[in-house]
């Protein structure tokens, strides 16, 4: 079974119990080995948070914190590597979180799960 690294919003929807995951999507991260999120997504979760576009029942460093906990997800940190080779993709995707996330599944050799159809042209196995 693959290893899956969860986008951002994957991770939001996983801690809903499957949010507008596929069944089939949960069903495989249930299966997975590892499942990963990248320490981008806490920036990011933490910004939609500032901007008030989520609502969480606590502070973003506990619910991340807790979320990961719960669903067993492991967190991956932006080395020096991922983020210059984020800048070298091509720029088919311009949304910097999202290149970053693309680059931690090439160097990490991950699948993955997200929505944005526009992962797909990284050459990159994704679910959604």
């Amino acid at each position: 079974m693959n290893n899956l690294l969860l986008d951002t919003c994957g991770f939001i929807w996983l801690s809903q119990g499957g949010g507008r995951l596929t069944k089939e999507t949960v069903k495989l991260i249930d299966q997975a080995n590892f499942v990963y999120v990248s320490s981008i997504s806490a920036w990011e979760i933490g910004f939609l948070h500032a901007k008030k576009r989520i609502t969480l029942p606590m502070e973003p460093e506990d619910w991340f914190e807790q979320v990961c906990e719960e669903q067993n997800v492991a967190l991956l940190n932006i080395t020096a590597d991922i983020a210059l080779r984020a800048n070298r993709l091509p720029w088919y995707h311009k949304d910097p979180a999202d290149r970053l996330i693309i680059s931690t599944a090439h160097i990490n050799n991950l699948s993955i799960v997200t929505q944005d159809q526009k992962f797909q042209e990284y050459n990159v196995e994704n679910y959604g």
